[in-house]
């Protein structure tokens, strides 16, 4: 039963009959998303913005592209090469960032810091590429280009609990907003690790410490770190019971290091910072796959790319429907209005298969009392309302989640 559901609510089925995204053979693994489909991403994108904003994070954007150089001083290049894009500028070799990470560091050491800065937290809508085998593609879960919800954090080692704590509470706002319950995993130190082994004993600790102290259930994925330091997994659980690695932090102690990071501390004294790696989506690419297959393309109002469908019964009542769209627009709602000379069962029926959360319906009596007959999807029954009422609704609905 499960498989069966799984085909139908499949987010590349799904993504092309809500026209949310594409593929094309001309950038294979490289999403094409049309306009509905970046209505969807924006929200998501808006969301994350705020509640960044909210915790104190710093937004920045590093370049997409930097010399090979770099990623070889990071240890990406010996560890991740092999999935890198490259080119050739100035008789000078480049990668294109599979990565934000290295970018994030150059921007810490762009000025002299002070150890009354820190914490100083980055946090960056970061496009990246990655080379994935053509055969492992898979609609928006496997692409070759998208777009990571990093953040790193530059942190006094006093302050590491603290800021993974706060990192935790963030990662349970954001995913209860979508109604997702999930998993912990702790990796640790990976056969090919980088610095030494009292280190990562070190990093891991305090990760056990922090999950420990916020009461989380966890298990122990042995070997599962990251080249430079151990992370915290998130697994998310959608609507058919299947789990989804998304969210991820990281404790790194090597890329300070390799980086010379330095703040002056109290003592007047260079000091080296701990940096966090952290990512709460994952991707959004990736994160939209999975809200596509676990809402099954109906989505909550808030987040629906078209939020009401308005349906005139025939011309004469096109001028008002034109009208309640203006209104309904201007209050900041994603409203279409369909004006096809078509059947009035035919417009209806298209606009429950596009699965938008709400149905507006204008004849007669609603051009005349200056009202809209509004349907929920899924339900049957009519409401006849004024448009400021209607308004109130949505509004409320919107921000009630």
């Amino acid at each position: 039963m499960k498989l069966n559901q799984a085909e139908v609510q499949n987010h590349r089925k799904l993504g092309q009959d809500l026209e949310l995204f594409t593929s094309m053979e001309e950038a294979p693994g490289m999403p094409f998303f049309l306009p509905k489909g970046m209505a969807l991403r924006n929200e998501l994108e808006g969301f994350w913005k705020k509640k960044h904003q909210s915790a104190g994070y710093q937004e920045i954007k590093t370049p997409i592209m930097m010399k090979q150089s770099l990623w070889e001083q990071s240890g990406h290049w010996d560890h991740y090469h092999e999935n890198m894009y490259f080119s050739n500028v100035d008789e000078q070799n480049y990668a294109i960032k599979p990565m934000s990470c290295p970018g994030a560091v150059l921007i810490f050491n762009s000025k002299r810091r002070s150890y009354r800065e820190l914490p100083v937290r980055y946090a960056e809508l970061g496009l990246v590429h990655r080379h994935e085998l053509s055969g492992s593609l898979n609609g928006l879960l496997r692409v070759r280009s998208f777009t990571q919800d990093d953040a790193h954090l530059f942190v006094r080692e006093d302050q590491i609990k603290t800021e993974i704590g706060g990192i935790l509470d963030l990662i349970h706002d954001i995913y209860s907003k979508f109604g997702f319950s999930y998993k912990v995993e702790l990796s640790t130190r990976p056969e090919d690790f980088m610095g030494s082994p009292e280190m990562w004993d070190k990093a891991e600790a305090s990760l056990e410490s922090v999950l420990e102290a916020k009461g989380l259930d966890y298990q122990i994925n042995h070997g599962d770190g990251a080249f430079y330091g151990p992370k915290i997994d998130f697994h998310i659980l959608d609507s058919l019971g299947r789990s989804w690695q998304c969210g991820t932090v990281q404790l790194d102690f090597q890329m300070p290091q390799k980086f010379g990071c330095a703040y002056i501390g109290e003592d007047n004294k260079p000091h080296m910072p701990v940096m966090i790696h952290r990512a709460i989506y994952g991707s959004i690419e990736r994160f939209m796959a999975i809200l596509i297959e676990h809402y099954a393309g109906e989505f909550p109002l808030w987040v629906a790319p078209v939020q009401a469908k308005i349906i005139p019964i025939s011309d004469i009542h096109a001028d008002y429907a034109a009208e309640v769209k203006q209104q309904l627009a201007a209050a900041g709602l994603r409203v279409e209005s369909d004006q096809r000379m078509e059947k009035m069962g035919l417009k209806v029926r298209e606009a429950e298969m596009q699965k938008i959360p709400y149905l507006i319906v204008i004849g007669d009596q609603e051009v005349q009392n200056q009202t809209v007959s509004i349907r929920k999807r899924k339900e049957k029954k009519s409401n006849v309302q004024k448009l400021d009422e209607v308004l109130k609704q949505l509004k409320l609905e919107i921000e009630s989640i």
